[in-house]
């Protein structure tokens, strides 16, 4: 069982396997200067090729066990550090809470980014999840990281509240009275365990960044922080009165989770509110991009570099475009069609779409519905006509 400051937290990476000894090759015949020339020539060719013909690299992420579903086998999980292989391996009941987990917190990103050009969009069988996208320190990977560490700890949480984990139960720590502004009370019923959640989420997830130790990886811990604190940030107190005709002469509270929609909400709009930074020279914390922009507190999502705008299909930028996006005629916000197409134009489908309605209960126990047919336009982004913009990979 994770706690603080114990072995969980000193534990010891496995020995670097030594590197084996590089061969010295016995020395050859000298070549002439043009045939040496030339071989360097046809070399550095061939690696050019090679860089031209293979694809970058995109780090992969802990993220993807969201798609195995409970299929979760640690050695074959792409991304893992061997941190958290090893808790993988310790502990596969909590890994399928991740997973649970990381498919709850990509639904609430794709639903506060669904009116936007970049709208949280995962890329099918692919192990970085978000492609390169995230390859830039941008506000939308730091909300992604932020949301993706909540997500972790709200899962958790509710696994050992629930019984779901060897491991962990209710929170240990409510016991006894205690008292709030309406008077006192005594803890009771089940607590969310919100302690062990933010340990095992900080244990797991903070690992990679640990041991990158570089700028982004600060960047990355500061905002997994924001993440594990804003879940924490929305416990509630739950009660249950007792006494005569219901009468609060005793009660019995407990602490209970929020929905994690409230945490979306949240970190939204500290990703609206999103400070850019840069490092400190000597690596270990940051300061204002430019003068008089405000500092960043330990509640604020941080980024380093500008967005991108997301749109026009650039692949080296990981932007997927907004062509073929629906977008709304009326609106003025950002689902608009002006701000969602950037200016192209969109394309008007007239579409039919028959839905339940007039649905009446009938006893015992069928609900009929009749089928209704509504015809509506429906307003999609044009894709952008300049070559160059369709070329961009």
């Amino acid at each position: 069982m994770l706690e603080p400051g114990g072995a969980e937290d000193a534990a010891q990476l496995p020995p670097r396997r030594a590197r084996a000894p590089v061969p010295t090759l016995a020395p050859g015949p000298v070549a002439p200067d043009g045939a040496r020339a030339s071989s360097r020539l046809g070399l550095a060719c061939l690696l050019l090729l090679l860089l031209l013909t293979l694809p970058a690299r995109v780090d992969t992420s802990w993220w993807y066990i969201g798609a195995l579903g409970a299929r979760v086998i640690c050695d074959n999980i792409p991304g893992l550090v061997s941190r958290q292989r090893q808790l993988c391996q310790r502990y596969p009941d909590i890994m399928r809470s991740v997973g649970e987990g990381a498919r709850e917190w990509i639904r609430e990103c794709q639903h506060q980014f669904r009116h936007h050009r970049w709208n949280c969009t995962t890329l099918d069988r692919d192990h970085t999840v978000f492609g390169r996208v995230m390859l830039r320190s941008s506000r939308e990977a730091a909300f992604v990281y932020a949301i993706s560490s909540a997500g972790v700890v709200h899962a958790i949480t509710r696994a050992c509240s629930q019984g779901e984990l060897s491991v962990c139960s209710c929170d240990p720590y409510t016991r006894g009275r205690h008292h709030d502004q309406r008077g006192d009370f005594d803890w009771g019923g089940c607590s969310d365990n919100i302690h062990y959640g933010v340990r095992f989420a900080k244990a797991f997830v903070d690992a990679k960044e640990k041991r990158l130790k570089d700028a982004r990886a600060l960047m990355n811990l500061h905002n997994n922080r924001c993440g594990r604190t804003a879940v924490r940030r929305f416990l509630k107190l739950e009660c249950k009165c007792h006494g005569v005709s219901g009468s609060c002469t005793l009660r019995t509270c407990w602490r209970a989770l929020s929905d994690f929609r409230r945490t979306g909400d949240y970190l939204r709009r500290r990703y609206d509110g999103a400070v850019q930074v840069t490092a400190t020279q000597d690596g270990a914390n940051f300061t204002a991009a430019r003068q008089g922009y405000r500092r960043a507190t330990r509640t604020d999502l941080v980024y380093f570099d500008n967005s991108p705008d997301y749109c026009v299909l650039d692949k080296a930028a990981g932007s997927l475009g907004t062509a073929g996006r629906v977008c709304s005629k009326t609106s003025k916000g950002t689902d608009g069609c002006e701000i969602m197409c950037c200016g192209r134009g969109y394309d008007t489908t007239r579409v039919t779409r028959v839905t339940q309605c007039e649905c009446k209960f009938h006893w015992c126990c069928a609900v009929r519905c009749k089928e209704c047919r509504n015809t509506v336009d429906v307003h999609t982004c044009k894709a952008p006509k300049k070559a160059e913009w369709l070329d961009q990979t």
